[in-house]
């Protein structure tokens, strides 16, 4: 599966959820790929905030060779699941993908924690660091909530073939 994690600059919230998302798609044994973009293109080629790779690498996790990268309309073609921080994000993302946008691979990434309540991850930019420790949480328990899902599909998934497979060896 591919994912996409998409804010407003790619230097906050974005990547600490491709690091977080990846990190725990790895010691899930899933082949997925997590990446992350931004819609305002203010820090393209720029690493991540240094409050944001602090708190990852406090956590064991390391983001510091992302770059920031715009998000751009083909996207929808290339990820499987994208995922916006904010919903002013998804307006961006409506407004740079045009006739390209598909709301069926686009979600809120806490809707997956608060499933319909369509609330946004905060934007830690301008504050101190405790917000970007908030935010590592809040990211964390909505990719916790993500692993278990599709496990759970693949698994329900595998479960019926291998099924299916014994029906029609008997």
């Amino acid at each position: 599966m591919k994912i996409l994690m998409v804010c407003l600059g790619n230097i906050c919230r974005s990547p600490l959820a491709e690091g977080i998302l990846q990190e725990k798609a790895w010691k899930a044994g899933l082949q997925w790929s997590v990446e992350s973009a931004g819609t305002n293109g203010c820090h393209i080629g720029e690493a991540p905030h240094p409050l944001s790779q602090k708190v990852a690498r406090l956590n064991k996790i390391d983001i510091s060779k992302q770059r920031s990268r715009r998000f751009v309309a083909e996207d929808f073609a290339r990820f499987d699941r994208i995922y916006a921080m904010s919903d002013d994000v998804i307006d961006d993302m409506k407004r740079i993908a045009r006739n390209n946008f598909d709301e069926k691979k686009t979600d809120l990434l806490l809707n997956e924690l608060f499933p319909g309540k369509n609330v946004d991850v905060p934007d830690p930019w301008y504050g101190p660091e405790p917000g970007y420790h908030d935010v590592f949480r809040l990211i964390n328990d909505a990719c916790d909530v993500i692993i278990k899902k599709y496990t759970a599909i693949d698994n329900q998934f595998t479960n019926t073939n291998y099924q299916q497979q014994e029906t029609s060896n008997k």
